[in-house]
């Protein structure tokens, strides 16, 4: 099977960098499959999970995808190793954050918050999958 170059990059660190034969990104219009000489494409990202090769699994929220002659590249707000989660932390984050929404005080907060709470409910939906 033919293969392309694929890097996910987030602010803290290359998560990963290397030639592969499929990845499956949460895009936003859906989940999308790249395989090798696919199509140039544009895309914001949506919370959810990168799957590489049928196998690796990693948790991305927010950014954009970029598909051209050059391969695949997932520039993420946040990109985590799916077994680096830990679902306690995400747990606490969330019930935080569902708390916060519940006084916030202006449309802003509430929008913010809320999009928040998707995020982290997205990231333990991918620790049950």
């Amino acid at each position: 099977m033919a293969t392309f170059s694929f890097e996910l990059v987030s602010p803290e660190r290359v998560l990963f960098s290397g030639d592969v034969t499929s990845v499956v990104v949460p895009a936003a219009e859906g989940d999308m499959t790249v395989l090798a000489h696919h199509a140039p494409f544009m895309s914001a990202l949506r919370s959810g999970v990168v799957t590489v090769n049928g196998a690796k699994r990693l948790f991305v929220r927010g950014g954009f995808v970029d598909v051209g002659a050059g391969g695949l590249t997932l520039l993420a707000e946040q990109a985590v190793a799916v077994e680096e989660i830990d679902a306690g932390r995400v747990t606490a984050d969330l019930k935080d954050v569902e708390e916060d929404l519940r006084d916030a005080k202006s449309d802003e907060a509430r929008a913010r918050l809320a999009e928040k709470a998707e995020g982290l409910k997205a990231m333990l939906a991918a620790l049950r999958h």
